[in-house]
């Protein structure tokens, strides 16, 4: 029988601060800050655009959360360490190869303007993306999805707000591989921590 004990205000912040890095991380390169560089070089109004990466983030990311919680509630402890374990791992292996953007999740209806423009195509763009999949894993990890919701959104606009203002001047001066690597790297640890028992005493 495991006995969940009420987590304290540092993990907590563990969970924000974790999900915040891995998702600013993963999102560098990712097709969703691609968008963003696309959205900004075409509509050149960032407000907008920054206001519709943010719904279209917190939207999508509390259904994500949501849907880690839900696991953590039907899945047993034991199971679940074995099933994040793996899920970490191959986000390790899928944040190397990289991505690119799809000629459809491009093409913009002009009625919808700039701001609905961004909302509709970053949400349709990730759905079952990196960033969406990590925020499932980790809110699963974590005791608090909120949190979790809290930290991947601040992640995401940390990721593309540069994006937006900046460029692609700022895309060609990012090391792509590098920041992969370490990305990949961090999900690996996190894979490899959850295997050997880590966070165990919350219950997982």
């Amino acid at each position: 029988m495991v006995i969940r004990v009420l987590p304290g205000l540092e993990y907590f912040m563990e969970a924000l601060l974790v999900s915040t890095g891995v998702v600013a991380l993963a999102e560098i390169g990712d097709k969703t800050q691609l968008l963003a560089f696309i959205l900004a070089a075409r509509f050149k109004k960032p407000l907008p655009i920054i206001a519709g990466i943010l719904c279209a983030t917190v939207i999508n990311h509390s259904l994500a959360g949501a849907l880690g919680a839900w696991i953590t509630s039907i899945v047993s402890p034991e199971i679940m360490r074995w099933v994040l374990g793996a899920s970490f791992l191959g986000m390790a292996i899928w944040t190397m190869i990289p991505d690119k953007i799809e000629d459809e999740e491009t093409l913009i209806a002009n009625k919808l303007g700039v701001f609905g423009a961004t909302f509709i195509t970053f949400f349709l763009a990730e759905m079952g993306d990196k960033t969406q999949i990590a925020t499932v894993a980790l809110a699963a990890h974590y005791t608090s999805a909120f949190m979790v919701v809290v930290g991947t959104t601040i992640g995401m606009l940390l990721a593309d707000v540069p994006a937006v203002f900046a460029g692609d001047k700022l895309a060609s001066k990012i090391p792509m591989p590098l920041v992969h690597s370490i990305t990949a790297g961090i999900f690996a640890l996190l894979g490899l921590a959850t295997l050997l028992g880590a966070g165990s005493k919350f219950g997982f």
